[in-house]
């Protein structure tokens, strides 16, 4: 069973960007399955939000609560973390299946011309000609490159355009302006 936790509010700029999986060790770590490849945000922020699991799940917690974390480290194909308040088996497997938070303003910053994914959904995406395209409703990894989902209506019909995050068709992103340039045609 986990221990008494603090109960917490989410804060305003909060991104889902994992789950806990399971216990590791006797000694309270647990496994965590980051949504993401590069999980740079759970390694730097020393402070998680959970939420119990979605798909009825039985948590050991109810709401939102918060976890001081003392060290998240790579661990084969995900992360491996500890938390002060959790310091035996017992208590990690107290947070198995719980959703991880963390404030988008404790994401390190992105490199010149990188972006984090929840940073382009939603921005308007127009052609050099200044055609409005659609809007990004999501992003696929598709191995060697990313592709933009672009949410859009032909005709009075939903419909989506599929975009290559590369610079070949992609010329700005600006963020402020909450908009995406590309050299892209409506009827590509």
């Amino acid at each position: 069973m986990a221990p008494e936790l603090e109960p917490a509010v989410l804060p305003d700029d909060a991104v889902e960007v994992g789950r806990i999986l399971d216990a590791w060790g006797i000694q309270g770590w647990f496994k965590v399955q980051p949504y993401s490849a590069s999980p740079e945000a759970l390694f730097s922020c020393r402070r998680w939000w959970l939420q119990s699991p979605e798909r009825g799940a039985k948590a050991a917690f109810a709401g939102t609560v918060a976890l001081n974390i003392r060290q998240a480290r790579a661990h084969s194909d995900g992360l491996v973390a500890s938390a002060a308040d959790i310091t035996d088996r017992d208590a990690a497997l107290g947070l198995k299946g719980a959703r991880i938070f963390i404030p988008r303003s404790a994401f390190p910053a992105p490199a010149e011309g990188e972006y984090y994914w929840v940073d382009l959904i939603g921005l308007a995406v127009v052609n050099r000609e200044g055609v409005v395209l659609g809007q990004v409703s999501d992003l696929l990894a598709t191995g060697p490159q990313q592709v933009l989902v672009v949410g859009c209506q032909d005709a009075g019909k939903p419909c989506e355009r599929l975009i290559p995050f590369v610079d070949a068709y992609v010329d700005a992103v600006d963020l402020p302006a909450r908009q995406i340039t590309v050299d892209w045609q409506p009827d590509y």
